[in-house]
């Protein structure tokens, strides 16, 4: 029994430290435990939930449907007649929980395209009907640039095998039902159930210098990463950080040290990601290793850009002239978008322009979330700085003179880009 008061204090403190260390340990479990969500159709959903309810870091795999409208969800009425040739008919799928710390989403997504054959429209062998179609519902902008990144590789890799053109659609996540109790961890239950094999043989771990041609780097800007044969943790980190984000109008290219045939490159590839920017197939900036955003971004802004009017306002805080040319051709463009010239990351929308006839592009507001704002204090005035939020370059300023008491956002006009609407 704790007497006095000195007891006491001690152990009021060693509580506290218990506890700090616990909600700490607690809180890290919750960190490392990244769970992710993606819904895969690739025919029958029996042999695709057992596929991938061996990968490690796989957390749950349900069976169910999934991509359609005006037809129940149930195993009833997708195979009925009346539906199998229904474009709006649901698809068999499974539902894949991860961690993403533990596998990634690119690495489920090949194995997706490795255990079927997406070039087959709605069936997959002798399973017939659009319950049977290829599909992938993403549940984010990010996973959406992960499938059709991961697809165009594969495309390449079929078309190297002599196979047709994959038939997989990527579309966004609506909704997903379970499919009833006797079809989950059917083939667990029933080891000698059906299960056909329709891959391809094609496979993403089987590449060599002849999977991958190059002949469409040979010409024009490209950006392209070199990565691990195997698993590499800082590429994924680079692929999560960057190049998962990055909406830019140079392609990025991704290959290992042995698909570099026909390039010319002079920074060694032992270190992975190795970052290339490529000019007409010859190296013109490298960069060994991770690439943090701000780096990648700098290599991005003297490769795109060189020594430019656009160069000194994005990294050296520079201002266009008055009515320069890029203002001249973007006052009055279509409806559309103004995007950041490096990262394509929307930033400014012509429902929010306005003439406000000081020479710069002027608008009332900026996208949610695309730039941020930072004191200015330069040459003697004080001034609102804005920024990028996805590449970090300079933009211009926000001032509070706008029409009907509204900001005025001036910008550089040398910095962006314009997409119209519908593109």
């Amino acid at each position: 029994m704790i007497g006095n008061p000195y007891e006491l204090f001690r152990w009021f403190i060693f509580s506290l430290v218990i506890w700090f260390v616990t909600a700490v340990q607690a809180d890290d479990s919750r960190s490392t435990n990244h769970s992710e969500k993606i819904v895969l159709g690739a025919g029958c959903f029996w042999g695709v939930e057992k596929a991938f309810e061996k990968i490690p870091g796989v957390i749950d795999v349900i069976s169910g449907y999934s991509g359609g409208k005006g037809v129940e969800a149930s195993y009833e009425a997708i195979t009925a007649m009346a539906n199998r040739l229904n474009p709006q008919n649901h698809a068999e799928v499974v539902e894949v929980t991860f961690n993403s710390d533990q596998v990634g989403l690119e690495r489920l997504i090949q194995l997706f395209f490795e255990l079927h054959d997406p070039t087959q429209l709605n069936r997959q062998g002798n399973d017939v009907g659009t319950q049977y179609r290829s599909i992938i519902l993403v549940r984010s902008d990010d996973q959406k640039k992960i499938a059709q990144r991961t697809l165009a590789d594969y495309q390449l890799l079929l078309s190297k095998a002599g196979h047709g053109t994959i038939k997989t659609t990527i579309t966004d996540f609506d909704s997903f039902v379970a499919a009833e109790p006797y079809h989950q961890d059917y083939l667990a239950k029933n080891p000698d159930g059906y299960c056909p094999d329709h891959s391809t043989g094609v496979t993403f771990g089987k590449r060599s210098t002849t999977d991958i041609a190059n002949d469409n780097l040979m010409t024009g800007l490209h950006i392209l990463v070199v990565e691990a044969q195997g698993y590499c943790p800082y590429c994924e980190k680079f692929r999560s950080d960057v190049t998962h984000k990055y909406s830019g109008s140079i392609p990025i290219s991704y290959r290992t040290s042995s698909q570099l045939v026909g390039l010319t490159i002079s920074t060694p590839t032992w270190a992975t990601p190795t970052v290339i920017f490529l000019r007409d197939g010859k190296e013109e900036i490298g960069f060994r290793g991770y690439m943090s955003p701000s780096a990648f971004y700098n290599a991005l802004g003297f490769f795109k850009l060189g020594d430019s009017d656009a160069y000194d306002v994005a990294f050296r805080d520079g201002t266009d002239p008055r009515f320069c040319q890029e203002y001249e051709v973007f006052k009055n463009t279509p409806e559309g978008t103004f995007i950041d010239k490096l990262s394509g990351a929307p930033l400014f929308d012509t429902s929010d322009r306005f003439n406000s006839k000081t020479g710069w592009l002027s608008f009332t507001k900026a996208i949610d979330g695309a730039v941020y704002r930072k004191p200015d204090y330069r040459y003697g005035m004080k001034r609102i700085e804005i920024r990028s939020v996805s590449s970090d370059i300079h933009l211009g300023h926000v001032f509070p003179d706008g029409p009907d008491g509204r900001p005025r956002y001036c910008v550089n006009a040398t910095v962006l880009e314009f997409v119209p609407s519908g593109i």
